[in-house]
């Protein structure tokens, strides 16, 4: 049991996933007070929690992190980010290290294919663009915004581009269409979309979870390559998680050595 004056230490948790959402509605269901949760801003119309705070926006660095965490006052610091939002859980971590901070590192484990799949492993953007096999001709990018600069030169591919918010115009391919859409997405739904649009490879991150695994496993059925992006090296936290359970035990335990 967490005792009264411990509920109403302050929570940070860097988010953007839905694992960070699900987790502030779930400390502050369990009595905590002083949940906040930390949005870089890059998505224009984010899916908010009902309960907590919300900040937006960034902190100018690992420096302006912790003192942020000074100032506020800050118990414990929760990175709840996406797998591959690399520099903000770098500087997290520098920030922790930094202020003494009880860091815990929230990472949904990644997918791992089966027997049935066919996947391409690729380190980054650049090669995966490299690594299309040369029959693909008509290519889902399911990867986001950010990196579709990357796949600009593939001027012989046609691409499906899906994320929330519009890529830039500038570096987008030549021979493509965007469609908006947020997840989760179905298996049967995401197959129905690569047969309409006659997709023959798909790229996409290893995102791990269950809200976007219906590609992977359209894919597998339609018997499509995935060209598969790994996730980037992480700096060691002062522990892990793979679930917002498992995230709620470590709140607990902290608060309780604390007090």
């Amino acid at each position: 049991m967490v005792d009264a004056a411990a509920l109403k230490r302050p929570v940070l948790i860097l988010g953007g996933t839905g694992d960070a959402r699900l987790l502030v509605e779930q400390l502050t269901q369990a009595g905590h007070r002083d949940v906040r949760l930390s949005l870089a801003g890059a998505t224009r119309a984010p899916t908010l929690p009902d309960r907590g705070s919300v900040r937006i926006g960034g902190f100018g660095g690992a420096q302006g992190l912790a003192d942020y965490l000074i100032g506020e006052q800050i118990a414990l610091l929760i990175d709840a980010t996406h797998p591959y939002a690399a520099q903000i859980t770098a500087h997290a971590h520098a920030a922790a290290q930094h202020t003494k901070l009880p860091l815990l590192r929230l990472n949904r484990p990644p997918w791992v294919p089966h027997t049935d799949d066919h996947w391409i492993s690729a380190t980054d953007h650049l090669q995966a663009a490299s690594l299309m096999p040369s029959h693909a001709r008509r290519i889902f990018l399911s990867i986001g915004r950010k990196e579709v600069a990357a796949y600009a030169n593939c001027a012989d591919r046609w691409f499906l581009i899906r994320s929330i918010e519009p890529p830039d115009p500038d570096t987008t391919p030549a021979r493509h269409r965007w469609i908006s859409a947020r997840g989760p997405f179905d298996m049967a739904a995401e197959t129905m979309l690569m047969r309409a649009q006659q997709i023959d490879c798909l790229v996409t991150k290893n995102s791990g979870g269950k809200a976007t695994y219906g590609k992977i496993a359209a894919a597998r059925t339609l018997g499509l390559p995935v060209v598969m992006i790994a996730r980037p090296a992480e700096p060691q936290a002062d522990a892990h998680a793979e679930t917002v359970a498992d995230a709620l035990a470590w709140v607990a335990r902290q608060l309780r050595s604390s007090a």
